[in-house]
């Protein structure tokens, strides 16, 4: 981790933290929730060794990024953070026409977004975690997410600044941290009022104890404030993009998603993602993958202990030919004058793939092409 280099870059009235390694096309990496630049650490090191310039920033509110309006969750809208990302794209490859994506989780809702409002910025995408929706006219995602699941869904419990920052304060920011990152249920998560998580998870373990006490670290100087209005700001994102009610990502993409994420449980999204749904809204989708036995941290696996016990392993090697050190997206992202392709070659692959029509098959490379 030594090698990577860190940098503070001002960026729509931010002073937004970066890291970065590497000379060649861009690809910016965007983490999600309860997550920072360092969950991107294993593919910076390896992206930059085959001569890509790899670049991670602390998004918005988090880790070494100072001045966002904390106590003003409606400057935490798609269009706030999408602004960040433009003017740090300015900043750092002002040369740069297009860059290549890869985003997971909060970072992927945020780089469907950065697709959809600036297609003209981005080569191709690669999306983990969560897939993108068309905007709803009749309910807002809080109340929709409030219908299905009741006030007690963590994004419900979200809503209401400072309570949850209360509650986690309780429960402690490495122990908070450890619940989430280990969070391998797919089902809906809640948090009920006054009873915390409800118990104490193992810690993965791809995680290892200093990458934990680096989040703590990280988390304790910040708070948990702005990720939070990541959530609180939903509502707000969902209003201001009404012009785009109906419009498509029109950028080539890949969407990966683990089995037992709960992004991929939530009622009908199985079928909106295998049945044309999602096709339909991201045109030039060429891929979906879905990766048995796995969770929504899918990024940060590297070793092979990172897959279990033995059984488990035996079982997902019928879906890996090869050990697991190379973790997913560890991989070749190629950028050949004429056609642009964005190609994760695994060390991990034979990926369990089921595309958008609902077919199912095994393939060793992941490839996205588009017309430069």
């Amino acid at each position: 981790m030594e090698k990577i280099e860190h940098k503070i870059v001002p960026v729509n009235g931010l002073n937004m933290h970066v890291a970065e390694l590497g000379e060649g096309p861009l690809v910016l990496f965007l983490h999600g929730f309860p997550e920072l630049w360092y969950s991107w650490r294993h593919q910076i090191l390896y992206l930059a060794a085959q001569g890509y310039r790899a670049v991670a920033p602390d998004l918005r509110g988090y880790g070494d990024t100072t001045g966002a309006p904390v106590e003003d969750p409606s400057k935490f809208t798609s269009l706030h953070i999408v602004g960040d990302l433009i003017a740090l794209l300015d900043a750092i490859a002002p040369e740069a026409d297009k860059v290549f994506v890869v985003g997971h989780d909060w970072g992927a809702y945020m780089a469907w977004h950065l697709c959809l409002y600036r297609p003209d910025k981005v080569k191709a995408l690669v999306n983990l975690s969560v897939a993108f929706t068309s905007r709803s006219p009749k309910m807002s995602p809080v109340n929709h997410f409030r219908s299905l699941y009741g006030d007690d869904h963590y994004i419900c419990r979200f809503q209401e600044p400072g309570e949850i920052e209360a509650e986690f304060a309780k429960i402690g920011t490495k122990e908070v941290l450890k619940n989430f990152l280990a969070f391998r249920t797919p089902g809906p998560f809640y948090f009920p009022k006054g009873k915390g998580f409800g118990y104490s998870a193992d810690k993965p373990t791809w995680l290892s104890e200093d990458d934990l006490d680096y989040y703590a670290k990280k988390f304790e100087q910040t708070g948990f404030s702005g990720g939070v209005n990541f959530y609180r700001a939903l509502d707000r994102s969902w209003e201001l993009n009404a012009p785009w009610s109906g419009a498509q990502v029109k950028v080539p993409a890949k969407f990966i998603v683990g089995e037992l994420d709960l992004t991929y449980h939530v009622p009908g999204i199985k079928e909106f993602i295998h049945e044309g749904g999602f096709q339909k809204v991201v045109p030039l989708l060429k891929e979906t993958i879905v990766i048995e036995g796995f969770d929504c941290v899918i990024e940060q696996y590297e070793r092979d202990e990172d897959f279990g016990n033995d059984d488990e392993r035996r079982r997902r090697h019928r879906y890996f030919a090869t050990p697991s050190s190379d973790v997913i997206l560890r991989g070749d992202v190629a950028a050949p004058r004429g056609d642009v392709t964005l190609q994760h070659r695994q060390a991990t692959p034979l990926l369990h793939r089921r595309c958008a029509n609902g077919a199912t098959s095994f393939q060793r490379d992941a490839t996205v092409t588009a017309k430069s």
